[in-house]
Parts: structure tokens; C-alpha cells; sequence
């Protein structure tokens, strides 16, 4: 039976496999804009980095607010639905190298996290720190 998950169920189902945020933004002049992401969580904060010239770096810059949609395709399907605000953090490199390192470990491996972190924990990537304002959860769908 579909059903909400506990906070539990839902930071192990975000962190599960390597499964893909689609970061919602909004353009300057109103438009949408959607781009899958990989992330992290540290708590409830979902955790991901971004070229300083992507779309959704410029849509940040001008409104930080996000809404992030993670699912699992498999039945009986379940789904997290985040909404909240973005926080760009420049100038720290080694907040983000530790967290390149840890998406890199994620979707990577572990035996390329370091390479990964390193490739990407560079001048003009920000690191960005969604802060959950509402998670909308809904597990096992189609039971």
C-alpha cells in the first residue's frame, strides 16, 4: 500500500544506488528550467555542485529557490520530493573537495572518488547546499 516514508526510509532511499536528482530552477525572465544532478546528503541537506556557468548556476545566483525530484523506476515505485533553498558556497576549496570526493565515491566508486574530487574540486565549480524547506515522500506506489 502507498504510503509516506519515515525520515529514516527517506535519506536511505536518496542515498540508495545512484539514483539522480532533477533540480528544478527558474530563469531570470520566469521560465523552467530541469537538470538531473548528482548529490549527497549531509543530514537532510542534499549536496551538489555545478559549473559556474550552467543554467541552473545563473537561476540560483537570481533566486535560490529549488525543488528536487528523485525517484525509484523500479515497481513498486516510490519517490521523494524536495523543495527548499539553494546556498552557493565559493571560496572553500576543501568543502568542495570533500564533497566532489563523495559524489565521486557514489556514482563513481570508491576507486575513483579521489580522482573524481579532485577533477572537479577546481576554480568555478560551486558547491551548492539545498536546506529542505518541505519533503514530500510516497513509497511503493503500486501496491
Amino acid at each position: 500500500m502507498a504510503r509516506d516514508m519515515t525520515p529514516e526510509e527517506y535519506r536511505r532511499f536518496m542515498m540508495e544506488g545512484t539514483r539522480t536528482g532533477k533540480v528544478a530552477t527558474t530563469r531570470a525572465n520566469g521560465r523552467p528550467h530541469v537538470a538531473p544532478v548528482w548529490f549527497v546528503l549531509d543530514g537532510d541537506d542534499l549536496i551538489f555542485t555545478t559549473w559556474h556557468t550552467t543554467v541552473k548556476a545563473a537561476n540560483l545566483r537570481h533566486e535560490p529557490y529549488v525543488a528536487i525530484s528523485v525517484d525509484d523506476q523500479m515497481p513498486p515505485f516510490s519517490f521523494a520530493l524536495v523543495e527548499g533553498e539553494a546556498e552557493i558556497v565559493e571560496d572553500a576549496p576543501d568543502e568542495l573537495l570533500k564533497w566532489a570526493t563523495a559524489i565521486g565515491a557514489r556514482y563513481m566508486g570508491a576507486d575513483q572518488a579521489e580522482a573524481f574530487g579532485k577533477r572537479n574540486a577546481v576554480p568555478g565549480e560551486l558547491l551548492i547546499r539545498v536546506r529542505p524547506t518541505k519533503i514530500i515522500t510516497r513509497a511503493n506506489m503500486t501496491e
